[in-house]
């Protein structure tokens, strides 16, 4: 988990004297964030460990991912992660092309099992 922020209590929002008597307010939201990766691997082990090495770039969860406007000022941002299920969706395979494997034609077959072999 990533977290940016000040005191829960605090807040760093800049005031000016024409605001004197004015309210300060704090709304939380939250936010869904999914991410949805394709790999190329020869079997759900090797996916999984290129898969590991991706994902969200946590260093980018910071308050300049927001939007501020009319003097509301991010105080904090967070990013959670859950682990996902990686599935199986196609097969690389040549094209459906009569000339397809002579000019190196590929594609992504999505009804090709997974165990299935493809004739190189």
């Amino acid at each position: 988990m990533m977290k940016y922020s000040v005191s829960q209590n605090k807040s760093n929002l800049s005031v000016f004297k024409d605001e004197l008597g004015k309210n300060v307010y704090r709304k939380k939201f939250t936010y869904t964030l999914t991410i949805e990766q394709d790999v190329v691997a020869d079997n759900i082990d090797e996916a999984d460990e290129k898969f590991c090495q991706s994902g969200i770039e946590y260093s980018e969860i910071k308050p300049s991912i927001t939007h501020e406007y009319d003097g509301v000022e991010t105080q904090f941002v967070d990013a959670e992660y859950e682990e996902g299920i990686t599935s199986y969706i196609g097969k690389v395979a040549y094209e459906d092309d009569e000339y397809a494997k002579e000019d190196g034609l590929v594609e992504i077959n999505y009804d090709i099992p997974e165990k299935e072999e493809v004739a190189a």
